[in-house]
């Protein structure tokens, strides 16, 4: 696994949050050829996104449903994070882990409309509710 070091570039300069990990890195491929890619970062769902999903949207749908939570959160990223490859018609799955903060409130908010709209179940926004820390207040 190769590894990966974040920071920021400032007036033009990279400024590593973890610098000592990223020079002993260094040190190891001293004489090596070496790649090096730079991208922005995204910004991964936050903990509290995941809390909300896991919390509210999962264990009301889970209830309505009779779905474990484990098959609940597989039927949900197949419906609403898949894509169908058009070459080989392999459905390809979305790992919610991988999505950044704005892909997760699309994710979630797909999740609304549709228990809304097909289940006549209200499944609130994180910001609506009382949840807090894996548990409600």
């Amino acid at each position: 696994m190769n590894p990966i070091f974040t920071g920021e570039i400032i007036k033009g300069k990279l400024k590593l949050d973890n610098p000592h990990k990223y020079l002993v890195q260094i040190a190891a491929l001293n004489g090596k050829k070496i790649e090096l890619v730079l991208r922005r970062r995204k910004s991964k769902r936050s903990l509290a996104q995941n809390a909300a999903y896991w919390g509210i949207a999962i264990e009301i749908l889970k209830n309505h449903l009779g779905y474990d939570k484990d098959e609940m959160h597989h039927a949900l990223k197949v419906k609403f994070a898949s894509k169908t490859d058009p070459d080989t018609g392999l459905v390809i799955v979305e790992s919610t882990t991988k999505m950044d903060t704005k892909r997760f409130i699309e994710y979630y908010e797909s999740i609304q409309r549709w228990a809304a709209e097909f289940l006549d179940c209200y499944i609130p926004s994180p910001n609506e509710s009382d949840y807090q820390d894996g548990d409600f207040k």
